[in-house]
């Protein structure tokens, strides 16, 4: 099943790669930040996560000064 499949079944896009580029973060800063592998955040970033922790999710969060609802929306 490809990504976009994967989408539409789980409806959530998560929109890590524009909020890193909006904030002009690395992937890698943020993982030093939140205590997250690069591997981890990546599959994260493309979409491919099948499941996310409360507390990872506050820690990106923070660090990216965003709300919930900023990191993961619809996929409409």
């Amino acid at each position: 099943m490809s990504p976009a499949e994967d989408d539409e079944l789980s409806g959530i896009h998560c929109r890590l790669d524009e909020l890193l580029a909006e904030r002009g973060m690395t992937l890698a800063r943020l993982s030093e930040l939140v205590g997250v592998s690069v591997v981890n955040l990546s599959i994260l970033k493309n979409d491919r996560a099948r499941a996310i922790r409360y507390s990872t999710l506050s820690a990106i969060c923070r660090a990216l000064d965003c709300q919930v609802g900023e990191l993961l929306v619809r996929a409409d």
